[in-house]
């Protein structure tokens, strides 16, 4: 027994120490004071001795009491234990932030050696792009991480999950992505978490509903994070709670709660969300709040009276939301910093006088807030102003005097009102002055530009598209002038290049459209600024050329570049590789389009229409389509065949080559262009059939190939699933339409015309963010007009001037969106379909010149806005429907038809009519009054569709017949 007891003592004994090594190597108890100190040396030994010279020469410069002749618990950023247990002496927490590190971090860092860290530090350093490495859970002690600014990127390591005791989590503003693990799966971890913040990782999921189970959550930083679906709202009346931001996260949609209880936060940050709703007179119950910032979302309704009551806050930002009716006093809220009500619905009206209250206010944005009246004298009260913003109101007469006392103003924009008068040399005060707008106004009289160039701070200057005459002089130097980085002069009537931009090597963006400038474009103008430029725009000048660079331009990072409406001759120029959009029309370029312009690889517009430009296409220009969004060719003189190549994925939406000299058949690459919205190509020598393949098209909306020598039937029932113009006009098609032919056309369809918008390619990169419109050339009455607009409810068929025969096809009656409809010069026969009331959105409506027969239907009256009616020239007879808008048309809507008879003709109709054994002849569409092959008009560019109807239907757009 004795021995038994002995033998289990033993194994007693032997289990106590496997366990105690076990404990050893798990908690790393076992790395000394003197094994942590060297670890941390040998850690800044891998940052300063890196194979990047500068990242060396700068490491050499840090960490300098860093010294093995110290203990390292003096080292700067080290923190040891002062506990007098086992861990008395070990490193407890690292800060190293904002110490300019450079480098990599590894898995082989000695770093990850401190195995009894509870609190590291490594924010706004650059550790040049590593990934966080999979070691990190060896530091199972951490209760606070943050890498926040420092360069890591790659997925976050599922490893980071072994961190159950982190209460405080900061990986923010790297380019890290949190997709495996998820952000489910991380915060399931850390159930004690109180600050979590992710800002600009990409998570690319939803926010997990139990986190507002976290009671001791403080903080929530979700800032750009491709989050989405519902914000569960609960998270909101979290305990602790204290600052919640959400912004830029646009497809995250959520709403306020009603608050109840008392509540801590401090600071809640939606701007840029989906977020939505009525905002809460509760809202007004978290009365620790100092920042609110629903900027850029959906919230609807009033603004609550009861934000007066919230009298700790600084910041409220509002803007750009669907908020109505009027603001109400905010005088209580004497502490606000910054105020932004711009871009909302309010009423029409003036200054809110308790604005004049707000003393502490430094920021204040109102535009677009429909405001009327003069700047008024209660602002002066606002002394420490120094960011205002009121563009796009109303507002009216001149700038006040008291303003220029401002001399804090940092940003000034009072761009598109209706302010007048000169504008003052006074504005040579504001020497703090960084920003100032003052474009789009009716201010007049000369304006001594010399004012503006002694403010040294200026970098941005709009003067733009008022009444002014702009006043420059030669004599300036490099030293007295600011160094702009976004210059608009617009239609400040200047004859020249202002010398001073010779100067000039920050500059950014350039406007000097619209201006009287002529000949050659000074190579000077850019010499200093060529690294920098990006956006010029030298539209609507008297321009010749470029000297010494007559056909290339010497910038390195252009990316938009206008010059329309100039006087260019002989060959185009071609901007740098770096160009986005390039618009060159209304010149006079001869030659053809050399094959340099293809090496544009990142162009997504290019615009060369009405030129004297000539030849044949080059080949590239269909593999450029993989890039190009928008291309313009118009009213050139380029011939053969139009280019091939068109690749799969071509990205091209609006492709224009009218008005040339093309020839031969329609390129079946042009199936691979999946994204095109608007095809034209009329006006050309096209001999093909028609290419009922580009149904497949599912996006295609404007298809215009008038004018050609397309020809044969229309085979089949053509797809076309979103077309919604077509102009087949003065072509050799002929056939009959079938019955099921229109069908397929399903976006006119509907005769809910919806929200009218402009059709347009939105165009993205770097340093460019623009909408560009589609335009189009259409006959209407005989007269060509081009359209700037083409409206998203605009809806037109022009099969004029073909050989079209048979009857008319009773599916055109499920059309019901159909605007305008012109099926004259054609062969057509039976009668006028009474279905055709059915197109209750009908404004023209043109069957002239057939050999219909019958009545014209009773029924065709109830079209109420119908304001263009032609049926001349066919085999019709009896009484002329009359009431509404056939009260309108004249006798020209009905000559050629000898048996049609009452108002507005001259013949009275008889009860008992005699009917002729025989039909009388009709004008044939060769002898018609107006022939197809008629003398067009190019009317004035910029007319505006529908001008006809334009009363009948303002809100909804016009038409195109």
């Amino acid at each position: 027994m004795a021995s038994y007891m002995k033998y289990l003592k033993f194994l007693q004994t032997i289990f106590f120490l496997y366990v105690l090594v076990t404990v050893k190597n798990v908690t790393g108890s076992s790395v000394s004071h003197d094994e942590e100190c060297s670890a941390l040396f040998q850690f800044k030994q891998t940052i300063i001795h890196q194979d990047d010279a500068a990242c060396a020469a700068h490491g050499s410069q840090v960490l300098h009491s860093w010294n093995t002749s110290f203990d390292c618990c003096s080292w700067e950023g080290v923190a040891c234990s002062n506990d007098r247990d086992q861990y008395y002496g070990q490193v407890m927490g690292l800060d190293l932030s904002q110490r300019s590190l450079c480098g990599r971090i590894n898995s082989n860092s000695t770093l990850f050696n401190l195995v009894h860290l509870q609190r590291l530090n490594l924010s706004g350093n650059d550790f040049g792009e590593s990934e966080i490495p999979s070691e990190i859970g060896r530091l199972k002690q951490l209760r606070s991480l943050d890498l926040s600014y420092s360069g890591f990127s790659g997925q976050i390591p599922t490893e980071i999950l072994q961190l159950f005791q982190l209460s405080s989590l900061d990986l923010s503003w790297n380019s890290l992505k949190l997709h495996n693990p998820s952000l489910k799966d991380l915060v399931e971890n850390f159930t004690a978490l109180e600050e979590l913040h992710l800002s600009g990782v990409d998570i690319s999921s939803s926010v997990p509903h139990f986190l507002a189970n976290f009671s001791s959550l403080k903080s929530l930083k979700l800032r750009d994070c491709s989050l989405g679906n519902e914000f569960p709202a609960a998270i909101l009346e979290l305990p602790k709670l204290q600052v919640l931001n959400l912004a830029d996260n646009t497809n995250l949609a959520g709403s306020f709660p009603e608050f109840h209880g008392k509540s801590l936060l401090k600071e809640v940050i939606l701007r840029g969300t989906g977020f939505f709703g009525v905002v809460p007179e509760s809202l007004s119950h978290l009365n620790h709040l100092t920042v609110l910032s629903l900027n850029d979302c959906y919230f609807s309704g009033r603004i609550p009276r009861s934000f007066s009551n919230m009298t700790q806050l600084t910041y409220l930002g509002l803007g750009e939301n669907h908020f109505t009716g009027s603001v109400p006093s905010l005088a209580s809220l004497l502490k606000l910093d910054l105020l932004e009500l711009n871009g909302n619905r309010f009423e029409k009206g003036r200054f809110p006088n308790w604005l004049g209250k707000l003393t502490k206010l430094s920021e204040l944005y109102l535009s677009d807030m429909n405001i009327n009246g003069e700047i008024p004298l209660f602002l002066s009260n606002l002394t420490k102003l120094s960011e205002v913003g009121m563009p796009r109101n109303s507002l009216t007469g001149g700038i006040p005097s008291w303003l220029f006392n401002l001399t804090q103003l940092t940003f000034l924009n009072l761009q598109m009102n209706q302010l007048q008068g000169p504008i003052p040399n006074t504005f040579s005060n504001f020497k703090s002055l960084e920003y100032l707008h003052l474009g789009g106004n009716n201010f007049s009289g000369r304006v001594e530009l010399d004012m503006f160039l002694g403010l040294n701070k200026l970098q941005v200057l709009f003067l733009g598209y008022n009444r002014i005459s702009l006043v420059t002089t030669n004599n300036y130097t490099n030293t007295t002038l600011p160094e702009f980085e976004w210059l608009e002069l617009s239609s400040c009537n200047l004859k020249e290049f202002p010398a001073f931009l010779r100067f000039q090597n920050k500059l950014t963006a350039l406007h000097l459209d619209s201006n009287n400038i002529d000949g050659l474009v000074p190579v000077w103008i850019w010499n200093n600024s060529r690294e920098t430029l990006e956006l010029i725009n030298l539209s609507g000048n008297s321009i010749t050329g470029f000297d010494q660079h007559p056909h290339f331009l010497p910038l390195t990072n252009l990316q938009v570049f206008f010059i329309e409406n100039n006087q260019l001759r002989g060959q185009l120029p071609i901007p740098p590789q770096s160009t986005v959009v390039y618009l060159v029309s209304h010149n006079n370029l001869t030659g053809e389009i050399p094959p340099s312009i293809c090496e544009l690889k990142s162009l997504q517009i290019l615009d060369l229409s009405f030129n004297n430009m000539s030849g044949t296409l080059p080949s590239c220009l269909g593999i450029l389509s993989n890039s190009l969004v928008y291309l313009d060719l118009r009213r050139n003189n380029f011939q053969g065949k139009m280019m091939n190549g068109f690749m799969p994925g071509s990205l091209l939406e609006n492709l224009d080559l009218s008005e040339n000299r093309f020839t031969g058949q329609l390129p079946r690459s042009l199936m691979n262009c999946i994204n095109l919205e608007f095809l034209s190509l009329g006006d050309n020598a096209f001999h093909d059939v028609f290419p009922s393949w580009l149904g497949t098209l599912s996006k295609l909306q404007v298809l215009v190939l008038r004018s050609n020598k397309l020809y044969g039937p229309i085979q089949g029932s053509s797809q076309f699933p979103k077309l919604r113009i077509i102009d087949l006009s003065n072509n050799n098609f002929s056939g009959q339409l079938h019955q099921n032919h229109f069908q397929t056309w399903h976006a006119m369809s509907s005769n809910h015309l919806g929200v009218s918008s402009v059709m347009e390619s939105n165009i993205s990169s770097k340093h460019v963010h623009t909408n560009w419109p589609y335009t189009v050339t259409l006959t209407h009455k005989g007269v060509r007009t081009e359209y700037p607009h083409i409206l998203t409810i605009d809806m037109s068929i022009d099969l004029s001037c073909n050989h079209f025969e048979g009857e008319i096809p009773q599916s055109l009656q499920h059309l019901r969106g159909l605007q305008s409809l012109n099926l004259s010069n054609n062969h057509f026969t039976g009668r006028i379909l009474p279905s055709l009331r059915n197109l209750t959105n009908l404004e023209a409506l043109d069957l002239s010149r057939n050999n219909l027969s019958g009545e014209i239907p009773q029924q065709l009256v109830q079209l109420g806005f119908l304001s263009i009616f032609n049926v001349s020239f066919n085999h019709l007879q009896g009484r002329i429907p009359q009431g509404k808008q056939f009260d309108t048309f004249d006798n020209s809507s009905y000559i050629g038809n000898p048996r049609l008879c009452g108002r507005p003709l001259s013949k009275e109709c008889q009860d008992h009519p005699k009917v002729p054994s025989r039909l009388p002849p009709t004008t044939s569409v060769s002898e018609s009054l107006f022939p197809c092959e008629s003398i067009v008009i190019d009317s004035q560019r910029g007319g505006q569709m529908g001008k006809a109807t334009s009363n009948m239907r303002r809100n909804q757009g016009g038409v195109i017949a």
